[in-house]
């Protein structure tokens, strides 16, 4: 009988694991999709004659205006169906890229792309909101960012790597791969909506949640939070490839040695964040990582104001930055789903498509500023101006709403 209960126990284990590999891998189809050809951008900026950051524009857009249909479309009929269609678009989407010979034209499938692959992370926040309280779903946002932070570590890698022997279209064939690999792993998740919490009536009214959450204060403080610190990580990621490669002479095939080191300090500080949520509420912890976030990117500016401290000028506050989003993305996306547990996946897509909508931001500012050299002041002011807004709205947003 003992061991009959061990083995069900471990065959409850081994089938949690596997869905936490899944969501994690889910959760990092955003960071693949855009780190895996950052080696490559400045390749590419030569080969299609065109402003190389508008395709990580373009990928933004399409990735946070579409979240806002499939949230309610995933609160009606459930998280399976809208994830399945989604993976099907960015495989089509990945193909398109792989074939494209302008730049306007990889720009209209990074949209494609985009349009499924924000499915991946918005639904499995979701997932894990229907599973799990507050505390424990932060805990597990916490083990799906060190699932999801291989991808980062390893896209910019290999997509180096594909570039000494192959052209940047290979890093698209690549995502297509991987897209087909997740439409089949996805059988194994199970529906995590019951039939009771599902939206009843036309999709109408389920579109009307946005209004609601809106209104809600508390939820669109921590959206906020997290968007304003998105900006300035998209910032890096946009700026990083012309900094490190062009104005401090990376080799691309080992841009992904000083990108990963980042992810190193984010899988560290989402590891540690798992005990500090046991310890201490989202609030506290948010306030420490924003300020420290911001502190580190002050002294980023002034360095790279003052043209000193070299290469590691840049680095050293980048990665405490990078690092910090180990707390900041998990509390954040754990406390505002907490203030809205009946639109769970209204929520997440709304939350999604601020987070990484921001990017936008960021991404048209350094196609707009940044000199052709990769001169990191640019990337510098904006990370440095929204982390620092990051850490303004929550002090001022968790006060007043005490």
């Amino acid at each position: 009988m003992q061991e009959r209960t061990e083995s069900i126990k471990l065959e409850k284990e081994t089938s949690s694991a596997v869905i936490i590999a899944i969501l994690g891998a889910l959760m990092a189809m955003t960071s693949l999709s855009v780190d895996i050809y950052l080696p490559a951008m400045p390749a590419m900026q030569k080969a299609l004659q065109g402003n190389v950051e508008l395709t990580v524009t373009g990928f933004l857009i399409g990735f946070s205006i579409a979240q806002i249909f499939w949230g309610p479309i995933s609160d009606k009929f459930g998280r399976k169906k809208p994830l399945f269609i989604g993976l099907l678009l960015f495989i089509i989407g990945s193909v398109g890229c792989a074939l494209s010979q302008t730049m306007t034209e990889i720009i209209f499938w990074r949209i494609i792309q985009a349009l499924g692959a924000c499915t991946g992370p918005m639904i499995s926040r979701a997932m894990v909101r229907d599973m799990y309280g507050k505390t424990k779903a932060a805990e597990m946002l916490s083990t799906l960012m060190v699932v999801m932070a291989i991808a980062p570590i390893a896209g910019p890698l290999l997509g180096g790597e594909l570039l000494v022997v192959s052209s940047w279209h290979s890093i698209f064939w690549l995502l297509a791969i991987i897209g087909i690999l997740l439409l089949i792993s996805i059988r194994i998740l199970p529906e995590t909506l019951p039939e009771e919490r599902k939206i009843r009536g036309s999709l109408q009214l389920a579109f009307a949640k946005y209004k609601l959450l809106f209104k809600n204060r508390p939820f669109m403080v921590y959206t906020l939070c997290v968007t304003f610190y998105y900006v300035g990580i998209y910032a890096f990621l946009t700026g990083s490839p012309l900094v490190y490669i062009e104005y401090f002479g990376v080799k691309p095939d080992h841009y992904g040695y000083f990108f990963g080191v980042n992810v190193i300090g984010l899988m560290g500080v989402s590891s540690l964040n798992r005990r500090l949520v046991r310890r201490f509420s989202l609030d506290v912890l948010l306030k420490v990582s924003t300020v420290v976030s911001m502190l580190a990117s002050l002294v980023l500016l002034i360095l790279a104001k003052l043209e000193v401290g070299g290469i590691l000028g840049v680095m050293i506050p980048i990665f405490i930055v990078f690092s910090t989003n180990g707390i900041i993305a998990a509390c954040t996306n754990a406390a505002a789903l907490d203030k809205v547990p009946k639109m769970a996946g209204s929520g997440a897509a709304l939350l999604g498509s601020f987070q990484y909508g921001g990017g936008i931001i960021s991404s048209v500012l350094l196609a707009l500023f940044v000199p052709k050299d990769g001169n990191p002041w640019t990337m510098a002011w904006i990370i440095a101006l929204f982390v620092s807004l990051s850490a303004l709205v929550i002090f001022i947003g968790i006060k007043r709403e005490k």
